[in-house]
């Protein structure tokens, strides 16, 4: 098998597994119990959240709990939306994850008004586009450090200081497919999103970093649990084993440079057709390259690899006629390859011999479907 999805999601580590199983039957007390059981339990939780706060260097106490990404994001923006309903306008940009537009667009139906903030030929949001959109109203601005389809890194840094400079809005970043990959600095952000099963950790677990000042209406009420924005039993499993898998993966930041290379090498030997273009910039993390074969459909691509047992993602798992990646096309102002993109994502587990090999295939399977296109038009 040669995988090669791993921004859509990562396999668990060995470490990681082995310190769930080993939680989840050494330490079985509620940890919001008052018997030592439950004392032993938030105590573990307390050495994994200074953990997990160290290493992005945050507060321990600005660290919520969620099932995931998605949770998070919802919670942040119907929180923060909700908590000041006096302010209804949001601003984002066309390169964000569904569960950004969901909640967006719930709560355009309860009347908040929704601007998109332009971007450069490479994807990066205009600083002065987004200083002109900024106003007294301004309840969030919500983007994302890191597309998550064509992996274009935004400057988080400069964009957080331009809304701090200029407004009184509250500055959220999914920074999910940053995690565990590149350095990050959050100190301009007020909320960010993650998600454990990003970076070698299991899915269902994930954080929310609110800084400290900052309230919110809960997404789930119920009473406290590590925190009052989050309520539900403590999953002291998961949170530990989270707490491993973010360790192990800012050890692997090393490997950064490495993967760079296998991006650059596969989009040297990729761009055998003419119709391959590669849609990934300069300005994209190194663990994602996203490309287009036009006049193949992405799905028929991906099923025609997975016969050999290689996993690589699509815009969306199944695309029809008229679908198209909001993305590429934002991006390149293309709808052929809007329709036709596909995602290969990297990670320091892959190896040289796993590209040659998906390169050597991927020429075959490509110029077979190129050769029924041509024959069918």
């Amino acid at each position: 098998m040669i995988y090669l999805d791993y921004s859509a999601t990562t396999p668990v580590h060995k470490d990681v597994l082995d310190t769930f199983c080993k939680v989840t039957n050494e330490f079985i007390g509620n940890p919001n119990s008052l018997h030592d059981l439950g004392s032993k339990s938030k105590d573990l939780i307390d050495a994994a959240n200074k953990q997990i706060a160290d290493i992005l260097k945050v507060k321990e106490s600005e660290i919520i709990y969620t099932s995931g990404s998605s949770e998070s994001n919802n919670t942040v923006i119907k929180g923060i939306c909700l908590k000041y309903p006096n302010r209804k306008h949001i601003i984002t940009t066309k390169f964000e994850h569904s569960s950004i537009y969901g909640p967006i667009g719930y709560l355009q139906t309860l009347g908040y008004e929704v601007e998109f903030v332009d971007s450069d030929s490479n994807g990066l949001v205009n600083l002065e586009h987004l200083k002109s959109l900024l106003k007294k109203d301004t309840i969030l601005v919500s983007i994302g450090a890191v597309n998550s389809e064509i992996g274009i890194i935004q400057p988080i840094n400069e964009i957080g200081k331009t809304i701090k400079e200029n407004s009184n809005a509250f500055f959220h970043s999914d920074i999910t497919q940053i995690v565990g990959k590149k350095e990050i600095d959050l100190s301009n952000v007020d909320l960010a999103s993650f998600s454990a099963h990003k970076f070698y950790g299991i899915k269902g677990i994930g954080g929310l970093i609110k800084k400290e000042g900052i309230d919110i209406i809960p997404l789930i009420h119920g009473g406290k649990s590590t925190t009052k924005y989050r309520s539900g039993t403590p999953t002291v499993a998961l949170i530990a084993s989270m707490a491993k898998a973010l360790r192990l993966a800012y050890e692997k930041l090393g490997s950064y440079e490495q993967i760079r290379k296998f991006n650059e090498y596969l989009q040297k030997e990729l761009v055998f057709n003419k119709n391959v273009k590669i849609n990934s910039n300069e300005k994209c993390i190194a663990h994602i390259l996203n490309l287009s074969v036009i006049g193949v459909k992405p799905e028929s691509l991906l099923h025609a690899l997975e016969k050999h047992e290689i996993y690589i993602s699509t815009q969306t798992a199944c695309s029809s006629t008229n679908s198209l990646s909001k993305s590429v096309l934002s991006l390149t102002n293309d709808e052929e390859r809007a329709k036709s993109s596909i995602r290969i994502s990297l990670s320091y587990n892959t190896t040289k011999e796993e590209l040659d090999e998906f390169i050597k295939i991927f020429k075959n399977e490509v110029t077979k479907l190129l050769e029924v296109a041509h024959e069918n038009n």
